[in-house]
């Protein structure tokens, strides 16, 4: 038997004394061994980890689950090999280092490794580890996918992102450039529109502050960044309004007489006053205020009916 650490562990996993024997079980109608005391399960080697895992998964089979013995030999087989998860946490590092904490998602990844434990058949022989890797990383993936999204979307499509980035990966290797819209559906057998919809989606994947920096950092003696997200996002204009009733009235101008054209002008354009105009036409002030009144009707009413 492989030599163990010693440690003080919780009591709701102190093991049963050496001596003690657990009762026959319906599945073997014998007397089984009673199990190793481990008191810090997380510092096993892994060598010794595997053998001991191997021990602990037969006897699991063989304890009546919700007794102490049962708890005590789950409980150390979690313990035991966590260093799996962590393992397979190392695969996210470029999320974690994103955002994520590490703490969340060996969390997940033990979920996973609780899950092969409990599904575990010592049976077909194979490696603890072999089943439990899968499981473990599947938690964490599934993580990602329904945590991680800055925007939500459909499953259908956060699976589809999955699929888009595996084909564009291989296609650009395969021919040497960025594959098309047509290259990718061919490819995954989706008609073009379902690829569209799919790359869309992923622009939903992340998402940067408005602060954050755009572009490489600038080499200069200050070494100052980029310039912020916030600069480069448009804003309303209110010449926009400007122009549409610009590009309505236009046509309405043109369709005035010479006389109304130049009363305008000398009255917005120039800045003339009524007196001023109706020395300059030869026509009263009042005369010059009805046509005013007569033009600008006409040019409201076409405006509001263009």
């Amino acid at each position: 038997m492989p030599q163990v650490a010693t440690a003080t562990i919780p009591a709701r996993e102190t093991a049963p004394d050496a001596s003690t024997r657990a009762e026959p079980t319906a599945a073997t109608g014998q007397l089984a061994e009673a199990l190793p005391r481990i008191d810090n399960a997380r510092e096993v080697a892994p060598a010794d980890a595997r053998e001991l895992s191997r021990l602990f998964l037969v006897r699991l089979r063989e304890l009546e689950e919700g007794t102490r013995e049962y708890q005590y030999a789950r409980n150390t087989l979690i313990e035991m090999n966590i260093s799996l998860v962590r393992f397979a946490a190392r695969r996210f590092a470029a999320r974690i280092n994103a955002g994520i904490e590490l703490d969340d998602v060996i969390q997940v990844g033990t979920i996973g490794l609780i899950k092969a434990i409990d599904r575990f058949d010592p049976e077909r022989e194979v490696e603890f580890s072999t089943l439990a890797l899968p499981y473990i990383t599947g938690e964490i993936k599934r993580y990602f996918r329904d945590t991680t999204w800055a925007v939500h979307v459909p499953r259908r499509l956060q699976e589809l992102r999955v699929e888009l980035a595996k084909c564009q990966e291989a296609l650009t290797e395969a021919l040497g450039r960025a594959p098309s819209v047509k290259e990718i559906a061919e490819h995954l057998e989706l008609s073009e529109e379902d690829v569209i919809e799919g790359l869309v989606a992923a622009n939903g994947y992340t998402s940067d502050s408005i602060d954050s920096a755009t572009g490489a950092t600038e080499r200069t003696a200050t070494r100052r960044e980029g310039r912020p997200l916030s600069d480069t996002v448009g804003d309303l204009d209110p010449a926009i309004a400007l122009f549409e009733d610009f590009h309505t009235l236009a046509p309405l101008l043109r369709a005035l007489d010479e006389r109304d054209r130049k009363i305008l002008r000398m009255r917005f354009a120039q800045e003339m006053t009524q007196s001023e105009i109706g020395a300059e036409l030869g026509i009263s002030q009042m005369q010059v205020s009805r046509l005013l009144t007569r033009i600008l009707t006409h040019l409201r009413t076409g405006m509001l009916t263009a």
